[in-house]
């Protein structure tokens, strides 16, 4: 997806570029990602999978863990190193709850998500593919990413009190059709009115916790450490990025755990805790700056001062998703160009004022013209008028 396509209330269509031309994001369905991933793993001789296996308890100390499986029986599994990957409600992270000088805070938002499928017209995409389509409505959004098989997963974000307003299939339809008319036909409104009220709408959580890891035996990664809500599209990102930085570490001290650990934790907390942050601005910009006429000039200066001084002024997009920056860094080069951007850009107005006032003055026009002129215009009006 190579830009944003905002659609107005009216049906006018948008594009808002991520980056350079050649720059995009992707789309990618989790499933698929997930069988490509354990298709990864399974390569591995010394690799074990154990599906249907709920963590219980752990001992930080012994590394001893507890399973549940499907049919009841319990078994108990030992291990040098606990990597918790378990997302946002981990069963890991519950351990380092019991502990003394563990941060940790969670968030959710007032806004919950609801999930809407369009389906293929003829064979082909509804909408025009290569880009996250966004109905930005200020307090509320709906975006719809495409997929393979040339469907739109539409979600609509919104708070919840809005949500629990819609109770019928009509006002399902009514609701649309005020605030996207023009999604009506391209989903179809008796999919709309089954598929509104298939499952309720879905709540958002932010997770944010400080260290990542228990001595030497138990290290927190991707959800687990940081869920983040959706809206900045970094969730996965910055998980993967996790795994890199731990390997990066774990070349850098030699695979040793007690300095590995401290370290990871050192060098990841302020930048998750960055993305976290990121995540919910963003969505504050995808649902009502977009609409804004400021915005979008701000997104054009910021786009020619990146191309003729590609190394000092960067946009925060493109940072957070085309660089390897950190998190953090890229929040406070941001903060820092915004301040010389609007500066430069009220010098310029201030400028131009005493520029224009400069001229006034050594110049001014001859006010008998200008009231002739005045005078001819009313006469114009009253005559309209008249008529």
């Amino acid at each position: 997806m190579h830009a944003r396509m905002i659609h107005s209330l009216n049906g006018k269509q948008s594009p808002i570029p991520y980056g350079r031309k050649g720059q995009y994001i992707l789309s990618v369905d989790r499933a698929n990602l997930n069988k490509e991933l354990l298709t990864a793993a399974e390569t591995y001789p010394n690799t074990k999978m154990n599906f249907d296996h709920k963590l219980q308890d752990w001992n930080a100390e012994t590394g001893l863990m507890t399973f549940a499986r499907l049919d009841g029986s319990k078994e108990q599994v030992k291990a040098d190193l606990i990597v918790g990957c378990d997302g946002a409600f981990s069963a890991v992270r519950k351990q380092f709850l019991r502990r003394s000088r563990f941060d940790y805070s969670q968030t959710y938002i007032p806004h919950g998500y609801m999930e809407l499928t369009m389906l293929p017209i003829n064979g082909e995409f509804a909408m025009k593919p290569n880009y996250l389509h966004i109905w930005p409505r200020n307090t509320f959004m709906m975006i719809a990413l495409p997929n393979l098989d040339k469907t739109f997963t539409c979600t609509l974000f919104m708070p919840f009190e809005d949500f629990e307003k819609i109770t019928t299939g009509d006002e399902v339809i009514e609701f649309f059709q005020k605030y996207f008319p023009d999604t009506i036909p391209l989903i179809g409104a008796d999919t709309l009115q089954r598929d509104y009220f298939r499952l309720p709408a879905q709540a958002m959580v932010s997770v944010k916790c400080n260290p990542y890891h228990i001595g030497d035996a138990c290290v927190l990664m991707g959800d687990a450490a940081h869920a983040v809500v959706p809206f900045y599209g970094q969730g996965m990102n910055a998980g993967f990025e996790d795994c890199i930085v731990f390997d990066e570490i774990m070349d850098q001290f030699n695979e040793d755990f007690s300095a590995v650990l401290p370290e990871y934790t050192r060098v990841r907390v302020p930048d998750d805790h960055a993305i976290a942050d990121l995540a919910m601005y963003n969505y504050i910009e995808m649902r009502a700056h977009v609409n804004s006429k400021w915005f979008l000039f701000r997104k054009y200066v910021d786009n020619i001062l990146y191309f003729f001084m590609p190394k000092t002024i960067i946009p925060l997009y493109t940072m957070v998703t085309f660089t390897r920056t950190r998190y953090h860094e890229a929040v406070k080069r941001w903060h820092w160009q915004n301040k010389v951007i609007n500066r430069g850009l009220l010098l310029s107005a201030v400028g131009a004022v005493l520029g224009g006032s400069y001229l006034l003055i050594k110049n001014p026009p001859d006010i008998n013209k200008l009231i002739v002129s005045a005078e001819k215009m009313w006469d114009r009006l009253v005559a309209l008028r008249t008529l």
